[in-house]
């Protein structure tokens, strides 16, 4: 299982993707499983930045999008749990997929050491999850 963006889906917020040459060749040489809870949650694309802060994702324009990250996050632990992935590649950073780490709520660039919302789910649910650039280091 991936993130979409990685595969190339323009899914990002911004509405590009972080498209990745080495999940594209994970992709060619197994069968993967894109997700974007942002999106899975109900979050059009593009949409304003989210970080969470205090256990809550909120948007740069001060709205709650908390129960869609979640809502997301749950549908991409469902499809996990019914595909079994051995291995789940998430977006470094991401409010959502990050997997070490992530924005620490302010909107100033600042990182903090903590998974995003479906990360965390994901992991706290007994699957392998990496952070991309962890996948770039390893080959």
């Amino acid at each position: 299982m991936v993130s979409a963006c990685l595969a190339g889906e323009n899914c990002k917020y911004n509405g590009g993707n972080n498209r990745n040459e080495k999940v594209l060749q994970l992709m060619k040489e197994n069968e993967v499983i894109t997700v974007c809870p942002e999106q899975m949650g109900g979050l059009p694309t593009p949409r304003v930045p989210s970080e969470v802060k205090d256990g809550v994702v909120t948007a740069r324009d001060g709205r709650n999008v908390d129960k869609e990250f979640r809502d997301g996050a749950a549908k991409c632990l469902e499809r996990a749990a019914k595909e079994k992935p051995d291995l789940i590649v998430l977006q470094s950073r991401s409010p959502s997929c990050g997997v070490k780490q992530r924005y620490d709520g302010t909107f100033s660039g600042t990182l903090m050491d903590a998974p995003g919302i479906t990360a965390q789910l994901l992991m706290e649910n007994g699957f392998r999850c990496m952070d991309v650039e962890d996948l770039a280091e390893s080959e």
